[in-house]
């Protein structure tokens, strides 16, 4: 095993262990380790089964076999960032509506406590 191939298991395996504390911890959901998870797995495929790495880095026209396994792991960061890109537009299209509820559930109880003052003072209707 050369350098980057030890460096690339310690990483991923590294990686692993954090993701599984982070959710044993409930700091990081199940849903949101999966593709985590998955990363860390498949660069510790690659950097094992060495014979696969270059098998792939041959196919794909990369020379230099263990520079595959860094674009893997770009590409799993790429998707991992492009998902939370889009549970963070979902989650601001949530807070916005609810935003807006909190906002007219305001207004109606300063209403109805304009209407009850305007009841419990003196000489008022009611």
């Amino acid at each position: 095993m050369d350098m980057i191939q030890i460096l690339a298991i310690a990483a991923s395996l590294l990686l692993f262990g954090f993701v599984v504390d982070f959710v044993r911890r409930n700091l990081l959901k199940e849903k949101y380790s999966v593709l985590w998870l998955a990363l860390s797995i498949v660069v510790i495929i690659l950097s094992l089964w060495r014979g696969l790495l270059d098998w792939l880095a041959a196919f794909l026209g990369v020379a230099y076999p263990p520079s595959l396994l860094f674009l893997v792991a770009l590409i799993f960061v790429i998707l991992i960032c492009l998902h939370f890109s889009v549970v963070i537009s979902i989650l601001y299209d949530k807070y916005k509506i609810l935003n807006q509820e909190v906002t007219l559930l305001k207004s109606e109880l300063e209403e109805l406590k304009a209407e009850r003052d305007g009841r419990d003072k003196p000489g008022g209707k009611g």
